[in-house]
């Protein structure tokens, strides 16, 4: 086994920082041999809870979400060679439809180009999966071979047989699509499903 393929401890998601936000591909610095593994979802899918319960911080994403900057590609530093990179929300945005579509241009030119992108947490809430943009991201991850995790997020809001349900559900519906997803419920509320998350990140990552 070569220095590069071996597999190097798991990864303390609490020493993640914030590194820099980036409005166009052209802006995002380029590292040799760094991953990346990108958070895409409605602006109301619960994202930035999802970001602050992994890392076990309360505030992390949103001290990148600061007025002005919520159309903006955020990264974030795990390690120095593992990043999480938190995408544009979409969906329930009140801006422009010339904005929404520079967010979408912005979206498609970042999975289908960027190199150091090794998988997409895509994060739905459990309550109304599948929306039209979610369904557009499981087809570009697909054309693009990227993996996705899928989080049904705020499962709290269900109870445990509703949410059982709402994942064989979602699971059904997956089979539309390529075979390389996973799919989990989450909640950042009880802190439910982090661990299972930070598996799919490390395996993502190398790590144990």
């Amino acid at each position: 086994m070569t220095t590069e393929d071996q597999v190097r401890p798991a990864l303390n998601y609490r020493n993640t920082k914030f590194i820099s936000s980036a409005a166009r591909m052209s802006q995002l610095d380029i590292v040799e041999n760094c991953i990346e593994i990108a958070f895409a979802g409605r602006s109301n899918a619960g994202k930035s809870s999802a970001l602050n319960t992994l890392t076990d911080q309360k505030s992390l994403a949103r001290t990148s979400k600061t007025p002005g900057r919520t159309q903006l590609i955020n990264l974030f530093e795990v390690d120095e060679d593992c990043r999480l990179v938190d995408l544009p929300g979409y969906g329930f945005a009140k801006v422009s439809e010339a904005i929404k579509a520079q967010w979408q241009d912005t979206l498609s030119e970042y999975l289908q180009k960027r190199d150091a992108l090794k998988g997409l947490v895509l994060l739905m809430d459990i309550r109304h999966p599948f929306k039209d943009t979610d369904e557009m991201l499981l087809r570009w991850s697909g054309e693009c071979n990227l993996p996705v995790h899928v989080l049904l997020t705020k499962a709290d809001k269900l109870k445990r047989g509703a949410q059982k349900t709402a994942l064989l559900g979602a699971k059904k519906t997956l089979k539309d699509y390529h075979s390389d997803i996973s799919i989990q419920t989450f909640s950042s509320l009880k802190k439910e499903g982090i661990d299972e998350l930070k598996k799919v990140l490390n395996n993502w990552f190398k790590r144990e």
